[in-house]
């Protein structure tokens, strides 16, 4: 019979480290946490009770079935959420008392909810939409402080509504000649009426420059309107003035603000040489400038400019803001879409 030799080793087997479950990442959390806890950064109430088991997700509702949080039983602290995913690092969260909120939580929630009413937001997050844009529950959307800020400036805050009568004004100027040839159209006559058509100025202003041409065919200028006449420096002040923040109606007003070396807002000016509304309602072409006469005679069957004295600033004035009456409301839509569009 052979001999049976035993190789028997009696001494202690490599203690090797346990491999630690999960990845690599899940792996530095665990050491991270121990270390932590070890320090004493972290309280072993604030650890979950099983390392490995993944976190539930929430649910929408905070007391219903579809995974939402569970609050805790009586005598069971409460964990911190940021402690129990991976942002254990975070700062701890406040402790809170079995007897209910502390002084210094109450006065915290107190602060933060005047400020989510402030905002106009709801104060509890059961709110329904009524209560949270009217006090009063009935849904009604609330008022905002700057409602009227976006309207266009010269209109009403109506949609489509025309400017008020009292910021409406009609201005019509009579020009000399000066310079050489008496080319260069001075400023002789200047004449503004309210929507009514009440002068609320009416002079005779004297040129800068020496008058070379009176004009008087068209203008209804004479040398002896300039003895008593308002300089133009005068004149000019008199006349923003009365135009500051109008509504101004001319026919080619373009021409008079030249006169007056002055431009108006674009959105406060209403030129009836360039209503293609009037042009269409008189029986014009719309894209070609009609004269004053000939509009007031086809739209309001009146007679203006007519005999050899000249034309009046304040007849024609009066007769501009009439033809913007024609087409008021339609007109001033029309420009409000086009701010809309814009």
């Amino acid at each position: 019979m052979d001999d049976l030799v035993l190789n028997v080793d009696f001494t202690a087997p490599e203690h090797r480290p346990k491999k630690e479950p999960g990845n690599l990442k899940h792996q530095r959390f665990v050491r991270r946490r121990r270390e932590l806890e070890r320090r004493g950064v972290l309280r072993q109430k604030q650890l979950p009770a099983t390392l490995g088991r993944p976190l539930r997700a929430p649910g929408r509702g905070t007391g219903g079935t579809g995974g939402g949080p569970r609050k805790p039983r009586s005598g069971q602290p409460r964990s911190c959420p940021k402690e129990n995913g991976h942002a254990a690092a975070a700062p701890r969260c406040p402790a809170v008392s079995r007897n209910g909120p502390s002084r210094t939580d109450a006065s915290a929630k107190t602060k933060g909810k005047s400020r989510g009413t402030a905002r106009g937001s709801a104060s509890t997050v059961g709110d329904s939409p009524a209560s949270q844009n009217d006090s009063s529950g009935t849904g009604d959307p609330a008022k905002t402080k700057g409602k009227g800020r976006g309207a266009p400036r010269g209109t009403s805050k109506t949609d489509g509504a025309p400017p008020a009568p009292s910021k409406l004004v009609a201005l019509d100027c009579e020009m000399v000649g000066t310079g050489p040839g008496g080319r260069t159209s001075a400023l002789a006559r200047c004449s503004i009426v309210t929507y009514e058509g009440d002068v609320v100025y009416d002079q005779y202003v004297r040129p800068e420059a020496p008058i070379v041409d009176y004009r008087t065919r068209w203008s209804g200028i004479r040398p002896r309107h300039m003895a008593n006449a308002v300089p133009f420096r005068r004149a000019q002040r008199e006349v923003l003035r009365v135009l500051a923040g109008k509504v101004v109606v001319g026919h080619a007003i373009h021409n008079d603000f030249k006169a007056l070396h002055y431009s108006h807002p674009k959105a406060l000016t209403r030129d009836t040489s360039q209503i293609p509304l009037l042009n269409r309602r008189g029986g014009f072409p719309e894209n070609v400038s009609i004269s004053l006469k000939r509009l007031t005679k086809a739209l309001l069957n009146q007679d203006i400019q007519v005999g050899k004295k000249g034309h009046s600033s304040v007849e024609d004035a009066r007769a501009t803001m009439e033809l913007y009456k024609v087409v008021e409301e339609e007109w001033e839509q029309h420009l409000l879409q086009n701010m809309e569009q814009k």
